[in-house]
């Protein structure tokens, strides 16, 4: 699916009820904050619009969701485990002065041990998760961007320190 055009906000978990109601996981934040009428959810790879009839928020990263000619569990059943996605014109702007780890981009990863990683090619976002790839020794290096590993960013000289887990570099080396 072309994520350029869109950005994932959750995934459906299972349905809900007979009629069609989905339990959604919602992992962006502020989703509640956004006014949205239409859905997409990637099916063979490609982006297929939902209208939505309400969603209900239970808490941070939980909501019922109905959508519009899904009124059965076997309608609702065929749904689970699809990523939602949104439209891009939908996404908030960042506040100024707001940093998030997909803007880590273009740093430099330095690791404690290795010393200079390389230029932070992509970050992945997963569930509950973000994923820095670097090209280290003309190999695809992944690790993940989470308090363990990050050390500190240093935004003004564009360097992301880590500590990379013993042995992770050597996954991908050999």
């Amino acid at each position: 699916m072309d994520t350029e055009s869109y950005f994932r906000v959750g995934s459906i978990l299972k349905p809900k009820g007979l009629k069609g109601e989905l339990h959604v996981y919602v992992d962006f934040e502020g989703l509640d904050s956004i006014k949205f009428t239409t859905i997409f959810l990637d099916i063979a790879g490609k982006p297929v619009p939902y209208f939505v009839s309400s969603i209900k928020y239970l808490q941070k990263n939980a909501a019922y969701l109905v959508l519009e000619d899904v009124d059965t569990i076997e309608k609702a059943s065929t749904l689970v485990k699809k990523h939602i996605y949104l439209s891009n014109k939908l996404k908030p702007k960042p506040k100024k002065g707001e940093f998030t780890l997909m803007d880590l981009v273009g740093f430099t990863a330095i690791d404690e041990d290795e010393g200079e990683l390389g230029t932070i090619t992509d970050v992945h976002e997963y569930p509950k998760q973000f994923i820095a790839a670097v090209t280290y020794k003309n190999c695809e290096v992944l690790f993940p961007l989470n308090e363990d590993i990050i050390k500190s960013i240093d935004v003004v000289k564009e360097i992301v320190l880590v500590n990379l887990p013993e042995g992770l570099l050597d996954i991908y080396l050999d």
